[in-house]
């Protein structure tokens, strides 16, 4: 299984021999198909800035580094239409962190990719010259099409390689992707054929929770969310309505949302990675959870060892986008999926370099 827990800050090294530029050029040595490359794949969303590194492996990759941190980089973004300085200063010292990884791992292939906040953001190319001035890392936009195929090659190959359809999700912090995967074995070098349909929608829960609000919220204020996603789901759930469900149809979700009720089903009392990627929830497993959360105090869900404070008052946000989606696509089982866009990046890298191989255990060692 993939270590994700790894913490604490590597020690400084030198700066890679090619640096990456903000005009177009190579971030990061060119493609070739060395084995001794290191690779790294950052993704620096709304809520949250993550990144691996990895090497290839006999089946997928081994990450040899890993980081995360909530940066909350769009907070106030969807009424002002601007990243504020103080997320965007608590953003670049997280990057700080993760260039100084980049470096002591010798990376020499990368990409580096901002999401939602930053295509939203009028001052959002501004802020990724500055990232480029301070770090050296040259992060992309990348649009909501490149955002839900990364993701959907990141977690493929949990899809039940028997189901006709399988009907995968990202809740994000400023949108979230939903797409509809045919029946394939999972191989992340060809999950782009696999996708039938795709949307991205313009919400996310940092958009959610400070719509609707997120600290203390009701009963009402909760169905009210349900209800608004469910009115931005409508024109893809029609899209899709021909698609065959199958006996082996399932939903397979990936966010900080699924992982966060995968826990609290589980009863850990911290977040485990190994006990939740892959995990399979029943319909009542699901519901069981959602309504121990939604009973949850403010306190208590800062208090919760797989929430804490700085999650507190988006979780349930996410859960009204989770019950939008079940309710659309109805289904007897969930699987957690605890990977995504970082792993997506990576499968498509190492795959364009001939060192990928495909299997159930990639992109899990």
């Amino acid at each position: 299984m993939l270590p994700m827990d790894l913490k604490g800050e590597a020690p400084k090294g030198p700066q890679n021999a090619e640096a990456p530029t903000r005009d177009g050029g190579s971030a990061r040595q060119p493609p070739g198909r060395s084995i001794y490359h290191t690779y790294a794949a950052l993704d620096l969303g709304t809520n949250n800035c993550r990144l691996l590194v990895a090497r290839p492996a006999r089946e997928g990759f081994r990450i040899v580094d890993a980081f995360s941190r909530i940066v909350r980089l769009g907070e106030g973004v969807s009424a002002s239409g601007r990243l504020s300085e103080q997320a965007i200063r608590r953003t670049l010292a997280a990057l700080d962190i993760c260039r100084d990884k980049m470096d002591a791992r010798g990376v020499t292939r990368a990409r580096l990719i901002a999401t939602e906040a930053c295509r939203m953001a009028e001052n959002g190319e501004e802020f990724l010259d500055r990232v480029y001035q301070r770090t050296g890392l040259d992060l992309e936009i990348v649009d909501r099409e490149t955002e839900a195929h990364l993701a959907a090659a990141g977690c493929a190959a949990l899809a039940d390689a028997s189901a006709k359809g399988v009907l995968l999700f990202d809740i994000g912090g400023g949108s979230s992707e939903i797409v509809w995967l045919g029946q394939g074995q999972g191989a992340a070098s060809d999950v782009r054929g696999r996708v039938r349909h795709w949307a991205s929608l313009k919400l996310g829960v940092v958009t959610l929770a400070e719509k609707f609000g997120g600290v203390h919220v009701t009963r009402e204020i909760f169905d009210a969310m349900v209800a608004h996603v469910s009115e931005e789901l409508a024109e893809f759930v029609a899209r899709v309505g021909q698609e065959t469900r199958c006996d082996a149809f399932h939903l397979l979700g990936t966010s900080g949302t699924v992982t966060t009720l995968a826990g609290v089903h589980l009863g850990l009392a911290r977040y485990d990675r190994r006990r939740v990627d892959g995990l399979w929830m029943s319909a009542g497993e699901i519901d069981d959870a959602l309504h121990h959360l939604r009973d949850m105090s403010y306190e208590q869900r800062v208090a919760n060892g797989c929430i804490g404070a700085e999650r507190a008052d988006l979780v349930l946000a996410g859960c009204a986008i989770l019950e939008a989606i079940r309710l659309a696509f109805p289904s007897d089982r969930v699987r957690i999926a605890d990977r995504g866009l970082r792993e997506g990046i990576l499968a498509e890298l190492m795959s364009a370099d001939g060192v990928w191989r495909d299997g159930e255990r990639a992109g899990q060692r």
